[in-house]
């Protein structure tokens, strides 16, 4: 993990459960159907809270375990997702026996690693033709109101790594191949309070002094405001890209 920011999410795993999106299926089954004899035993490393694992456990026949640095956000996932073992580890330092995974993904998660070393240590737990996947879901800024949120809550180590100007993508190193990649639009009905709660989510306000976290939230209440969420019912569309990306072990 590479600073402090990467390792505060749980202490908002409550807000994070709660306001962040799930990932589309379609994407999630895309990043798995590379390998020729399929993706059954799977580890989502970085898990959290789990919001990429229950898409995975839904899959039938499924063998699933989940990774994260944080106890909190583990056991959240073990109320979200129940019946999934889970294990305290990063991409980097992974405790996973040598090649008995059919495929690794990471949700949210790839822009805290380092690259080098976590290629390297998920190459080491999946066999050889088995996966690799990583998974973001985007706000899609070609709305004004959303251009204008991101401002307010400021940018994510996300964001900047795969939509951010001149961005290259996630660099994926050996043992794994070329790296492949697929985008999905979408929307989703979301108020006022999961709005708050998604930017107390974020690393940047968890880390933040209060006096800034209390600026941002006034900020956001200015753009709600203008955009007529004035209660508890009222909800707006907020479209996301999910971008997928996959690469195959040697």
């Amino acid at each position: 993990m590479s600073d402090a920011r990467a390792t505060s999410f749980g202490a908002a795993a409550d807000h994070y459960e709660a306001a962040r999106p799930d990932y589309p299926f379609e994407a999630v089954a895309w990043m798995l159907e590379k390998p020729p004899h399929g993706s059954r035993r799977i580890a989502d490393v970085g898990a959290g809270t789990g919001k990429l694992t229950r898409v995975l456990a839904a899959a039938p026949e499924a063998e699933i375990v989940a990774v994260d640095p944080d106890p909190s956000m583990l056991a959240k996932l073990r109320e979200s997702v129940p019946g999934v073992p889970t294990f305290t580890g990063t991409a980097e330092r992974l405790p996973l026996p040598d090649s008995g995974l059919d495929a690794v993904v990471l949700g949210q998660a790839w822009h805290w690693v380092d690259p080098v070393a976590a290629s390297a240590e998920i190459g080491r737990v999946v066999r050889s033709g088995g996966a690799l996947g990583l998974i973001w879901n985007i706000r899609d800024e070609g709305e004004e109101w959303v251009r204008r949120l991101t401002e307010i809550m400021h940018s994510s180590p996300a964001e900047n790594m795969v939509n951010g100007p001149g961005s290259q993508g996630p660099r994926v190193s050996d043992p794994f191949g070329e790296v492949e990649i697929s985008r999905w639009e979408w929307k989703r009905q979301i108020n006022r309070m999961q709005l708050h709660q998604m930017a107390l989510s974020r690393s940047y306000l968890i880390t933040a002094p209060a006096e800034e976290r209390a600026d941002i939230a006034r900020a956001m209440d200015g753009l709600f405001d203008e955009l007529g969420l004035d209660d508890l019912e009222a909800t707006i569309d907020l479209p996301y890209v999910t971008v997928a990306y996959r690469a195959v072990r040697a």
